[in-house]
């Protein structure tokens, strides 16, 4: 065996120092080829943090009845949305998968029977805003998916499971919006600086001030928070990558916030760190 593969399976299957984990407001696909101050967001943080041996990615445009990572060798890029200009289209971002890694998080999770899914790819929750970070594709990429049909709580204590793979060089990434309510969006003021409607303002600042008082279980029981939370929060999917970082900090690490920023009234671009101090 040469040096450098005993190397990598050394860094892919050894302990080390334990990763951070990222939540990403990915909001418009066209994020992947614009230039504007979020993608720079999604650069910067990605030059503060070790690299890693792969990225594990929940993404809330992966949601099916059961739980399932992919397990491909090479992913296809997901175009998952429509109305878009063809240049969309025509991006791929052909990182390679880790089928070893999947089969490591099908044995570890004991919650449920994990898939072992060879047929999603990358949808554009995980290769939109991972393209930025690490825009050579030179380091692996996963997906976890979202059971549509389970609770915030459940998606909580699974997520747990998942916390040894920090120090085994993984980089966990939610990949949603905080707040996220399409119906109302006001596509008008899309590029007004910070625009948000009053409850999608006091919704994003009640679930900030939560995660950093560390109140995980109103941020699980989002339901029951009130009006602004109803209205930030209309269907789970963008908010429950979100709950799977929070289950994965420890006691002792710190939280910060960037592209802490509202779009089109209805949309946060929140993003967060959760790193050791």
């Amino acid at each position: 065996m040469k040096l450098n593969e005993l190397n990598k399976m050394t860094q892919e299957y050894g302990s080390t120092e334990q990763m951070p984990v990222l939540f990403l407001g990915h909001g418009s696909p066209m994020n992947a080829i614009e230039e504007n101050e979020f993608v720079q967001g999604f650069r910067n943080v990605a030059s503060e943090i070790p690299k890693p041996s792969a990225v594990l990615v929940v993404s809330a445009h992966w949601e099916t009845k059961g739980t399932f990572v992919t397990a491909m060798e090479k992913p296809k890029t997901i175009h998952d949305f429509g109305g878009f200009p063809e240049e969309l289209y025509k991006v791929q971002y052909p990182a390679p998968g880790n089928p070893e890694l999947a089969k490591k998080i099908k044995d570890t999770v004991k919650k449920t029977e994990v898939g072992l899914d060879t047929t999603w790819g990358l949808d554009h929750g995980a290769w939109s805003v991972v393209k930025h970070l690490y825009p050579d594709a030179d380091v692996p990429v996963i997906q976890f998916s979202l059971d549509y049909q389970k609770s915030a709580q459940y998606h909580y204590e699974l997520a747990k499971e998942l916390k040894s793979l920090r120090k085994k060089g993984v980089l966990i990434v939610g990949s949603g919006n905080m707040v996220h309510n399409l119906r109302m969006v006001d596509w008008n003021k899309l590029n007004d600086a910070d625009y948000g409607y009053d409850w999608a303002i006091e919704a994003g600042e009640k679930i900030k001030t939560f995660i950093l008082s560390g109140n995980d279980k109103q941020l699980i029981d989002y339901k029951s928070q009130g009006s602004a939370f109803n209205l930030a929060i209309p269907t789970p999917e963008h908010y429950l990558p979100l709950i799977y970082n929070l289950a994965l900090k420890e006691e002792d690490e710190k939280v910060s916030f960037f592209n802490d920023k509202a779009i089109g009234g209805s949309l946060t671009m929140t993003s967060m760190k959760i790193e050791k101090h």
